[in-house]
């Protein structure tokens, strides 16, 4: 006789709000010159600017910070074509995010940096690498964006970490203590993309078995 078998927990991959609101930035010793620079606009040293870091550093954040001060637009660089220009420098400020070797059209990037210089607009750039670094055939290109000046966000220090934890955990609505805080910050690669991913799954494990995120069910998952 064929024993009936349980039905299996799904799990549904939701997206859970984040705030980019000022005061809901994290400030540390990484990412303080990039938050001085948000905050010190418009006295910047040019009006073409990059925040250049790893996955999860906070360049979205920062950049919503700013844009909603400037009224600049935000436009995905995978998205910036000749055809589009004057529409993403409309208000006299843009966002640029994730500039990146693989999404770029260097003639569209070329005369977006030549039209905001023409109209004195100003443009934040995001990517996790220096744009100077980027693989350009157009020499000219190659040249404006080492004049581009950069500000770069590190790893997080040990109190930044666990503030972000804190935070992500807060954004899923998981109400997490001390012990379960430490654990993850001593056993998780030390960068915010690790500490998103590490409470995604314990969100997930947590619903799936109908448990509490504590710290057993960290240790469970994050043994090594």
């Amino acid at each position: 006789m064929n024993r009936p078998v349980a039905p299996r927990q799904l799990v549904l991959a939701l997206d859970h709000a984040a705030s980019f609101a000022r005061e809901d930035f994290l400030e540390g010793p990484s990412n303080a010159a990039a938050l001085a620079l948000i905050d010190g606009w418009p006295d910047w040293p040019s009006r073409v600017m990059a925040l250049v870091g790893p996955e999860g550093a906070g360049k979205t954040h920062l950049a919503s910070i700013w844009a909603e001060a400037a009224g600049a637009r935000v436009f995905a660089a995978k998205l910036l074509e000749h055809g589009n220009l004057p529409a993403a420098l409309a208000t006299g400020a843009l966002v640029l995010e994730d500039l990146a070797a693989d999404v770029l059209d260097e003639a569209a990037l070329f005369h977006l940096l030549n039209l905001a210089r023409e109209e004195r607009a100003y443009v934040l750039i995001t990517a996790r690498t220096a744009p100077a670094a980027l693989p350009v055939t157009i020499r000219d290109l190659a040249s404006r964006l080492r004049a581009i000046p950069l500000v770069t966000l590190d790893a997080p220090d040990d109190a930044l970490l666990r503030a972000v934890i804190v935070k992500l955990a807060a954004d899923r609505q998981i109400g997490v203590d001390e012990a379960l805080v430490n654990y993850l910050a001593t056993r998780i690669e030390r960068s915010f993309a690790a500490a998103r991913r590490a409470l995604a799954r314990l969100d997930e494990e947590a619903m799936r078995q109908h448990r509490p995120v504590t710290r057993a069910l960290a240790a469970e998952l994050f043994r090594a």
